[in-house]
């Protein structure tokens, strides 16, 4: 586009800054970002001569913000992706406030982009802790729907797999995903925090049997990323109902999430806790109390009755 300035967005934001403030308004401040991973931002707002924020009747004028802010991108010599937007109250009646506008490039925003290194970084962490249970076998179950441009499935990250690990006398399928960090942002979480696993007989499992199990904990994985916190809550109750399984492994019917005592280390953003998966029948989780949050007494019962300690 055409040149455009910072002191053509002050020529342009003045009189309407000026005329948008609130009763009571003698300052403003506004934080913007640039468009990054199809999302942009804005805070701040007016405040009175105590420094306290000043309600608006609306803040439709204040999109004006958001135009400049393109333009001022389009027309960038020097990259930048945050802009701090200070208007003053003029001292005097019929005098317009004073503006000032700084561009800067903060790399903590960046959102992170299909190629950066926390994402095998993850997964050769969650490896490493496998690896010290037993023998994880080479390319087992994996997922990978069409990935965004981002490279963004739908475990937020370019994993979303199930990891089949022979331990002794025991076979652990564990998901392989949900702790990668969310991809097209920035903040600092290990995806939703969390890893999921379930334990079998190895003599009671053939091929096929380990496949529809390694499915369903592939579907389990996606409700733990569809919902909202269930890491905190199987944290809060030690143990939750989770969900229904279908006729095909009946009398099995519901599952089970609790806590496990094992967490991932040496992940990008700390450390995740295990989550175990257990499938129960419905005879093994009677007695639940109707107002309770997530069937947990029951779930813990069951739990208790199998000798698997919280």
């Amino acid at each position: 586009m055409a040149s455009y300035s910072i002191d053509d967005a002050i020529r342009e934001l003045t009189p309407v800054l000026g005329k948008a403030a609130p009763a009571g308004a003698v300052s403003g401040e506004w934080i913007a970002t640039t468009m990054q991973a199809g999302h942009s931002s804005r805070t701040g707002g007016y405040r009175d001569a105590g420094g306290n924020l000043v309600s608006e009747e609306s803040t439709k004028p204040l999109d004006i913000i958001e135009d400049v802010l393109e333009k001022l991108d389009a027309a960038a010599s020097q990259r930048f992706n945050k802009v701090v937007i200070r208007w003053k109250k003029a001292k005097l009646p019929f005098m317009r406030g004073e503006i000032t506008i700084d561009t800067t490039y903060d790399q903590s925003i960046v959102p992170r982009g299909p190629d950066d290194p926390v994402y095998e970084a993850a997964a050769a962490a969650r490896r490493a802790f496998w690896q010290t249970r037993g023998g994880v076998r080479e390319g087992f179950a994996a997922e990978r729907e069409t990935a965004n441009v981002y490279n963004q499935t739908k475990w937020f990250g370019p994993h979303r797999r199930v990891l089949a690990v022979d331990a002794p006398e025991k076979l652990i399928l564990a998901t392989d995903g949900l702790s990668t960090p969310w991809a097209g942002i920035s903040e600092p979480e290990n995806g939703v925090e969390c890893e999921l696993f379930m334990e079998f007989d190895p003599a009671t499992l053939d091929s096929t049997g380990t496949a529809n199990w390694a499915n369903l904990l592939i579907n389990l994985g996606d409700l733990v990323a569809d919902g909202h916190r269930v890491a905190r809550d199987v944290e809060k109750h030690g143990a939750i109902l989770f969900c229904r399984l279908t006729e095909d492994y009946a009398p099995l019917t519901r599952i089970i999430l609790s806590c496990d005592p094992s967490r991932i280390d040496g992940l990008p953003f700390g450390s995740v806790p295990l989550i175990r998966a257990t499938p129960v029948a419905e005879a093994e989780i009677e007695g639940r109390y109707p107002d309770e949050d997530w069937g947990a007494t029951a779930a813990r019962q069951a739990l208790a009755k199998r000798g698997i300690r919280l």
